[in-house]
Formats: C-alpha cells, structure tokens, sequence
C-alpha cells in the first residue's frame, strides 16, 4: 500500500460529520468565486497579469474559471472531491503568493485571509476526503449500480 493508499485510508475512517458541512461551505465560496469570475473575466486576466506568468493570459482565464465552477460542484456534491482539490490548489497558491502578495500581508488585506483559508481547508480536504455525506461515499455503498 502506497503513501497516497495509506492517507486516502486514514482520512476515510476519520471523518467526522460537521467536516461534511464545512466541505460543502467551502464548495459554494469556491463555486461563488467562479460565477463572479465570469461576470468579470478582465479582472481576473488582470489577476493572471500580475503573477508574471508565462501562460496565455485567457487559456488561464478559462482554466480559473472552468476550475472553480466545476470543481466548486464538485466539492459540494462530495464527487471526485480529492481530485477537484487537486485542481484548485494551484489556482489557491497563486491567489496567496503572487495576487495578495502586491497588496501585502497584512490584518487588512481581507482577500488573502480568505484566500489562505480556503488553500488551508483545500490541503485538508485533499487528505480527509469527501465524508460521508457525499456522492463518493453513495456510490461505494453495495446497492448503488453503476451503469458504466
């Protein structure tokens, strides 16, 4: 059993239910910013702007946007929850370090503190999984067919 089998287990068997709730919470902030993302697609390239990133300012765009629109479904409905994360932690690390970095680290900047909650909630949910009340957990139940 490798590292990644060994955590995948661990956060299964620790989950507590009020995690359940906070996993939800944290999908609808996420799937908030997404629908504000595409009312105003230019600040978010003016965001992508100031990381200096080598990209293409609107495949980024779409890729932010797409990202926390589905993924922010994702997250609330409890499907595929560790791999929706895994889409929004690079999205989360350039919001913390790149775009809150130029207004400063301070008590103030409120965008980086929820900003850096929501990447901290993101690590904890990629290691303790969707929770019980998900759509993961449904489907592994043994009356659940799939048609696949």
């Amino acid at each position: 059993m490798n590292l990644v089998q060994k955590i995948s287990r661990w956060g299964d068997t620790h989950h507590p239910r009020w995690l359940d709730i906070l996993r939800i919470f944290l999908g609808v902030v996420i799937f908030a910013k997404g629908i504000s993302f595409v009312n105003d697609r230019d600040a978010v390239a003016d965001l992508i702007r100031q990381t200096s990133f080598q990209l293409s300012i609107w495949s980024a765009v779409h890729y932010v946007v797409f990202a926390h629109l589905v993924g922010g479904l994702f997250i609330i409905f409890g499907f595929q929850t560790r791999l929706a994360v895994l889409f929004q932690i690079p999205i989360l690390i350039g919001a913390v370090f790149f775009v809150n970095i130029t207004n400063g680290f301070t008590f103030l900047n409120s965008e980086f503190w929820i900003s850096l909650v929501v990447l901290v909630l993101l690590f904890v949910f990629l290691i303790v999984g969707s929770g019980k009340y998900s759509l993961d957990n449904l489907m592994d139940k043994p009356g659940y067919k799939r048609s696949i």
